[in-house]
C-alpha cells in the first residue's frame, strides 16, 4: 500500500535508493528537501509493515530537470510540468502493480495541478520501461550529473 511519506521514513528511503540506484543514488538531504517542499508528491510503499519502495515527485520545468543530487531551494510557481523525480522499488515489491499505482498517482497529481506533461530522467536502462509506459525521448545534450546513458523523457497526461 502506498502511503504519505514522513520524516521518519527518510533513512529507509535513502537505504532503498542506495540499494536500487547504485551510483545514481542521492544524499538523504535531497529526499528530505523534496519532502519538505512538496510532501503531496512523496509516498512510500509498505508491505507487511516494512517500507519497500518510494516515490518522489513535484512540479518543475518540462525541459530542465534538476541535476542529480542537487537541492531545489523552492518549487517554482511557474512550473510547466510535473516531475517524476524517482520511483524505487526493492525486488520484493516488484511485479505486483506498484509501479502502475505510483504512475497513476503521478498522473492524478499532474491533472490536479492543471498540467499536461510528466517529465523524468531515465537512467541505467530505465528508458525502456518508461517508453513502454508511453513516455517519449526528448533530444538534448547529455547531463554530466546523470551520465551519458540518461534520457529526458516526457509523458502527456490526458484529462479525464
Amino acid at each position: 500500500m502506498w502511503r504519505q511519506m514522513d520524516a521518519s521514513d527518510l533513512a529507509t528511503v535513502s537505504a532503498i535508493s542506495d540499494a536500487v540506484h547504485g551510483r545514481f543514488t542521492e544524499p538523504v538531504a535531497v529526499y528530505a528537501e523534496r519532502l519538505a517542499l512538496w510532501p503531496e508528491g512523496c509516498r512510500v510503499l509498505e508491505r507487511d509493515g516494512a517500507v519497500v519502495g518510494y516515490l518522489v515527485s513535484h512540479p518543475w520545468y518540462r525541459e530542465a530537470p534538476p541535476k542529480l543530487g542537487a537541492m531545489l531551494g523552492a518549487i517554482p510557481s511557474d512550473a510547466d510540468a510535473y516531475y517524476l523525480h524517482d520511483i524505487a522499488l526493492l525486488p520484493v515489491a516488484r511485479g505486483a502493480g506498484a509501479s502502475k499505482a505510483a504512475l497513476d498517482f503521478v498522473k492524478a497529481q499532474t491533472r490536479t495541478l492543471g498540467l499536461v506533461d510528466i517529465a523524468l530522467m531515465a537512467v541505467g536502462g530505465a528508458d525502456r520501461f518508461w517508453a513502454a509506459q508511453g513516455f517519449a525521448y526528448v533530444p538534448r545534450d547529455a547531463d554530466p550529473s546523470y551520465g551519458e546513458d540518461a534520457f529526458l523523457m516526457l509523458g502527456a497526461v490526458l484529462p479525464i
